[in-house]
């Protein structure tokens, strides 16, 4: 069976469990999430692949990037990336990736950025499904009336961040 070299990663902010495969970053979420073994199981499954607890260049990199993030010297991540997830999915987190540093969207944005208006509650359901937290925006998607909605991560932590990213790189 294939594997998946995973590392957990304790930082001030959040404890996150990352994970490459083949040269990808394929996970980078928090480690305690409630949706923690639905994701670990689809990526998985969708790898055909266990996971095994082992460092790697793509794990290093990622720690590092963190880091600099975390302290305001990182706007945009350079990794390379394994999204694991339906089509659907994918859609909904190559438009995150569009929601630029210090920026906030939307549900309703996202479903407008890919074409599918009607599709607002499926497009948070894959926000949540979001296996590379920080790395992948989610934290900048908030309710329509500007209040801040569900996070893996935790509300007080997405406040955090957003609050990191509107402070820096003005």
């Amino acid at each position: 069976m294939n594997q998946i070299n995973i590392q957990y990663f304790k930082h001030p902010y959040a404890e996150f469990v990352l994970g490459s495969y083949e040269g990808q970053l394929c996970l980078c979420d928090f480690r305690y999430r409630k949706m923690r073994t639905s994701v670990d199981n689809r990526i998985c499954r969708g790898l055909n692949a266990s996971f095994v607890e082992r460092n790697d260049e793509v794990l290093e990199r990622t720690k590092t990037q963190l880091e600099e993030y975390f302290l305001g010297e990182r706007s945009e991540f350079d990794l390379p990336l394994l999204l694991v997830g339906t089509d659907f999915q994918k859609s909904v987190w190559q438009a995150l990736e569009q929601v630029k540093y210090g920026e906030t969207a939307s549900y309703m944005d996202l479903a407008v950025t890919i074409g599918n208006e009607g599709a607002v509650r499926a497009v948070g359901t894959a926000n949540g499904a979001n296996a590379l937290a920080i790395i992948i925006p989610c934290h900048r998607i908030i309710g329509r009336n500007g209040e801040l909605v569900g996070y893996g991560g935790g509300l007080p932590l997405k406040k955090r961040l957003l609050e990191l990213e509107q402070n820096l790189f003005l």
